[in-house]
């Protein structure tokens, strides 16, 4: 299922096949939590934007507008248009920052919705049964997402947790998909690595769930308070011990320099909903760093936002429109910077692709690392 094409030092270009296509690795996923992507980018709109894989949310469409409905109309795929592949995230995250009143035992998880605050319980079954009816092609496993800092003791046992979530994980995934009603019978469940910023804690569990010889893998827990260098840090520990046939993917990471300096350390997939986030509220992502289009200096700038951008709104609106469209509170605003960003998103790993087909990551990596996160 996965290929490693070519590889230069750690980093990696490869392709993924999945029942809606085969992806071409490193590979950014654009974030569209409850089957959208916020900025009023429709299913369209994301082949337009060269999107490779669609992610989405197991909580969030379990809470609203409910998976069995999702089901009942196809699956998520036929529900939002998309005939890509998608990622759906397991919920666990969601349900540790979000969920109020939660309480933790071996079967999983209680808590209250954030929506309508009724009572939810979600384990490594339920996570399992909500993304089989969606129908996703990744479906990744049931975990707990600890904060940074967390007690050593608590990040232990909550990482033997998390194993024996993810066995159970792998034995529902299984069943549901030899159902014959299952929506998509070729779902793939990936296992994710947890553990804080302890190393050695990190690397154990790594081998752990190696061992269940799942088709592909994450680095979950990350981008959660710790400094850039210590996630560095973390995924050149773990990464040693990551199977090299099978995709490695860093959950909710992150910025330009991220990204590119993850690669160079082995990771083939990216989620994160910093440039949809950061485009509704007028930063935007340039191949000479980001830029506040909201500022004064673009009222009568006829540029468009990035000279070297070829994206539908680079090629056709200036800095001054886009501005206005900022000041007037026009939707039309958000929509242009969030198809711009993630625009950038999806170039930005093709072109790492292109270094890495032509042996100039290393030269791809010294140009762009530091220049991208920086502020204009």
């Amino acid at each position: 299922m996965y290929r490693l094409i070519k590889q230069e030092g750690h980093a990696r270009r490869g392709e993924f096949e999945t029942p809606h296509g085969t992806v071409q690795t490193p590979v950014f996923m654009n974030v569209g939590t409850q089957g959208a992507i916020k900025g009023a980018l429709s299913a369209e709109d994301l082949k337009t934007i060269h999107c490779q894989v669609e992610l989405s949310n197991t909580y969030h469409l379990h809470v609203r507008p409910g998976d069995e409905l999702i089901k009942s109309l196809g699956g998520l795929h036929k529900f939002m248009t998309w005939q890509g592949p998608i990622l759906t995230d397991s919920g666990g995250f969601q349900i540790f920052s979000l969920a109020s009143l939660r309480k933790i035992k071996e079967e999983g998880v209680s808590f209250n919705s954030h929506v309508d605050g009724r009572h939810i319980f979600m384990g490594p079954e339920e996570s399992m049964r909500i993304q089989s009816n969606l129908g996703s092609d990744i479906a990744m496993a049931f975990d707990e997402c600890v904060k940074i800092p967390s007690p050593r003791k608590y990040v232990e046992q909550s990482c033997e947790r998390t194993v024996r979530w993810l066995e159970r994980c792998k034995k529902a995934n299984a069943e549901f998909n030899a159902r014959e009603d299952a929506v998509n019978p070729g779902q793939m469940l990936w296992g994710i690595n947890q553990g804080a910023v302890f190393h050695d804690i990190r690397t154990a569990h790594m081998k752990r769930i190696a061992e269940l010889d799942l088709p592909g893998y994450a680095i979950g827990g990350l981008a959660v308070g710790e400094t850039h260098q210590e996630m560095y840090d973390t995924i050149e520990a773990v990464e040693e011990y990551m199977p090299k046939d099978r995709p490695r993917y860093l959950m909710g990471v992150g910025t330009p320099g991220n990204i590119i300096e993850s690669v160079y350390r082995g990771i083939d997939f990216f989620d994160c909903v910093m440039p949809a986030r950061n485009g509704r509220h007028g930063h935007l992502f340039t191949w000479n760093g980001i830029i506040n289009i909201r500022n004064e200096k673009y009222l009568q700038d006829e540029s468009p936002v990035d000279p070297e951008c070829d994206c539908p709104v680079c090629r056709r609106y200036s800095r001054a429109y886009l501005r206005h469209l900022f000041k007037a509170e026009e939707m039309l605003a958000m929509r242009f910077s969030v198809m711009h960003n993630l625009y950038f998103y999806n170039s930005l790993t093709e072109k790492i692709r292109l270094a890495l087909d032509t042996g100039r990551f290393a030269e791809f990596r010294m140009r762009y690392s530091s220049v991208l996160d920086r502020r204009i």
